[in-house]
């Protein structure tokens, strides 16, 4: 494709952040809510940029002039529920080539997803209905938005038997700081994996997916555990995917349940326990049940495949983190587990709590993939005077993808193996 030249688009004026959080008060007008850190980036050029090259730039107006019309909150509930899943179902459909393009940034691309979502959500935000709404009516509409824009409220599976059930989660683009350009290899798997089918060995296998914010506040929130818990009793094989390391696949061995205090996209930070639902109980590390060693044994693709095993922990009567290259010792403390102290790794330790609480740590093969980190062409590495895409970035995007699904396909092989 044509390499696109970043272009200067002016929005108006941007807005100080500022996120009130949801409540109940009365209903009344005046209650809107300024733009997040996050959405306040919608008015740089490099998002607008990727708006309009893959003609989601109509998204967030069209779903602004819909929600100025709701004469109700019913109304408008029933708005944010139809639209966040026309998004969510017209992003799938574009990246696995269906329906027109909308411009000629390639079709494989997860940004024009996440900043449609920002410019929706932003709306929201800052909506004032003549009829008034809450602070927790706002909130709802929020959540229904995030929830149906994010193929959370879409994961369905056929009936027939002999299917099998995957599912595979993928995250939102982050560091946006240091390069706004940044798309995410997980969301764009996710994006083109939904709903399709594999063959393995035993016969079909359909995959669902999801996608995941990096925000610490909607993990501690449940978001994962709501989202994950209708289903893990229901699939065959799950696995959470997100970006890690340059060069490198990493089948995660070993989550813990430390927060590293990385910011998020909304420049939050959190160090802490992870926290979860009857922290008593909670266990310092979990670990995959995915066949992690026919994943790196076979062929997948170009980028070379690794069982990832190491963690840092503080030891069992220790003060002081220790990397262990070989996994935790007993008794000891997380500080990282294989896939680091962010949300990848919080996402990974949810996914396997939950299914261990849900009894099925021993019959359900589930765990974390790190893709490799998405790089740009060399001589688009500036993100100053760099364009948003060029070929090996789209090369790279799509040969991450199409490993991403070899990797599950091996995996759900081995299971019906084992």
């Amino acid at each position: 494709m044509n390499v696109i030249r970043v272009r200067t688009s002016v929005l108006g004026l941007a807005l100080l952040a500022g996120f009130s959080a949801p409540g109940t008060g009365a209903a009344a007008a005046g209650t809107a809510l300024s733009p997040t850190v996050e959405e306040q980036r919608l008015d740089k050029e490099v998002p607008q940029e990727i708006l309009e090259h893959s003609g989601f730039d109509t998204v967030a107006p069209e779903f602004g002039r819909a929600l100025e019309g709701a004469h109700s909150y019913a109304q408008a509930r029933r708005i944010v529920v139809r639209e966040g899943t026309a998004l969510w179902q017209r992003a799938v459909a574009r990246a696995q080539g269906r329906g027109p393009a909308g411009g000629d940034l390639s079709r494989d691309d997860d940004r024009p997803l996440y900043w449609a979502r920002l410019g929706m959500t932003r709306e929201v935000r800052g909506w004032e209905p003549g009829f008034g709404i809450s602070e927790g009516q706002r909130a709802s509409l929020l959540s229904e938005l995030e929830v149906t824009s994010r193929g959370q409220s879409s994961i369905r599976y056929p009936h027939e038997k002999g299917v099998k059930r995957i599912l595979v989660t993928g995250f939102d683009p982050f560091t946006l700081d240091a390069d706004i350009r940044i798309s995410n290899p997980s969301g764009a798997t996710a994006l083109a994996l939904d709903g399709t089918v594999i063959r393995t060995a035993d016969g079909p296998a359909r995959i669902e997916t999801a996608m995941f914010p990096v925000r610490w506040a909607d993990f501690a929130d449940g978001s994962v555990e709501r989202a994950l818990r209708p289903y893990l009793p229901k699939v065959d094989l799950f696995t959470t995917v997100s970006q890690g390391r340059v060069g490198r696949f990493d089948v995660e061995r070993t989550n813990g349940a430390w927060r590293g205090g990385y910011p998020d996209n909304d420049n939050v930070s959190k160090t802490e326990t992870v926290p979860v639902a009857d922290p008593a109980s909670q266990p310092q590390w979990t670990s995959t049940t995915l066949p992690y060693k026919a994943v790196v044994a076979a062929d997948t693709g170009r980028f070379p495949v690794y069982d990832h095993t190491e963690v840092t922990e503080i030891p069992a009567g220790g003060t002081d983190p220790v990397v262990r290259p070989d996994g935790p010792t007993a008794g000891s403390t997380a500080r990282a587990g294989g896939g680091g102290n962010y949300l990848s790794n919080e996402i990974a330790y949810r996914a396997t709590l939950l299914r261990d609480r849900l009894g099925l740590h021993d019959s359900l093969p589930g765990g974390h993939i790190h893709t490799p980190v998405l790089q740009f062409g060399a001589g688009n590495t500036d993100p100053a005077t760099g364009t948003i895409t060029d070929p090996e970035f789209v090369r790279n995007r799509v040969d991450i993808i199409a490993q991403v699904r070899a990797m599950v396909t091996v995996a759900m092989d081995a299971s019906l193996a084992d």
